[in-house]
């Protein structure tokens, strides 16, 4: 399965997270799709503004907690293995805000933890007016109309 989809449309560029079935974790394989195309991105002149979307019911639910549990495991606890993913991660979300293009965040659904910290790299954020983000984690935070 190609975890990151892309599709070009006139001069933008659609990013897909895919793998609605866990709700778009950032997972290992996931940051290295997505790190790949963000270079491609970079490199790419004929695309003049890039949108990144989740596949499914969620934009992104964070960190792949499978991935992390099981890392949990190792004689150091984990400690290497989360110093290496929070670095990965890093260092991907600084290939978004150094794009020469435009990042737009079309999220719905699920923007938890590591998929907030995605949707606050990008240069804007557009949401679904369903979004639940505001109730997840935070005080009533929706906007009032």
């Amino acid at each position: 399965m190609t975890l990151v989809l892309r599709q070009d449309t006139d001069a933008v560029a659609h990013l897909t997270l895919n793998a609605p079935e866990r709700l778009n974790p950032l997972s290992d394989a996931m940051l290295a799709a997505l790190s790949e195309q963000l270079d491609a991105l970079a490199a790419d002149r004929t695309v003049r503004a890039v949108v990144i979307a989740g596949a499914g019911r969620a934009f992104c639910a964070g960190h792949d907690l499978r991935e992390m549990t099981a890392a949990r495991a190792a004689p150091d606890g984990g400690a290497a293995a989360f110093g290496d993913l929070f670095a990965r991660c890093s260092t991907v979300m600084q290939r978004i805000i150094a794009l020469p293009q435009p990042v737009i965040a079309q999220v719905h659904g699920i923007a938890a933890a590591a998929g907030c910290q995605l949707v606050a790299s990008c240069d804007l954020a557009v949401v679904s007016v369903s979004w639940p983000a505001p109730s997840q984690f935070s005080p009533d935070l929706r906007f009032r109309t």
